[in-house]
């Protein structure tokens, strides 16, 4: 217990100090920054949690927090942008913290049923994939959108022939 106390009060430190190194910067790259202190904060409690209660629940809590640390900070990034290449920038964050998600989800069931046998590992893997997919896929088609007429009927079609959509 002690050593979760002391990880948890270093990681408040460590984002004092982090956040404070952003002050020197300015604009987006101010929140970038921030964002980033921010998620190193709360991955760094998350796995702190996850290392004192050691449960598969809390592993996947921790990968939660490194997915959601990652998407905030690639929404900052995605600021840089205007127009459709901020549009495909964000709809590739989400499609990452949909991964993160799902691969956390799928190591919790793997964790949680070693003794239910392979099916429910199969199901959560299916699961998981298939938000994967449907992730990807509106990546591909949101990349569609920079183009017109037939180009972007083209290539909305071999969006839906390449994730298995009708």
């Amino acid at each position: 217990k002690d050593g979760y106390a002391l990880a948890k009060a270093n990681a408040d430190s460590q984002y004092k100090i982090d956040k404070k190194a952003c002050d020197s910067l300015s604009a987006n790259a101010k929140n970038v920054c921030g964002a980033q202190a921010k998620g190193k904060e709360s991955v760094a409690k998350a796995d702190a949690q996850a290392a004192y209660e050691d449960t598969p629940k809390a592993r996947e809590n921790a990968r939660f927090a490194l997915a959601k640390a990652n998407y905030d900070i690639a929404i900052e990034m995605c600021d840089d942008h205007a127009g459709n290449p901020k549009d495909v920038c964000v709809k590739e964050a989400k499609s990452g913290l949909v991964k993160g998600k799902a691969d956390a989800k799928v190591d919790r069931v793997a964790a949680d049923t070693r003794q239910d046998g392979a099916a429910k590992r199969a199901d959560a893997r299916a699961d998981a994939n298939a938000d994967k997919r449907d992730a990807e896929f509106k990546v591909a088609v949101e990349k569609c959108d920079d183009l017109a007429g037939a180009a972007k009927d083209a290539c909305v079609s071999g969006a839906k022939v390449q994730f298995g959509k009708s």
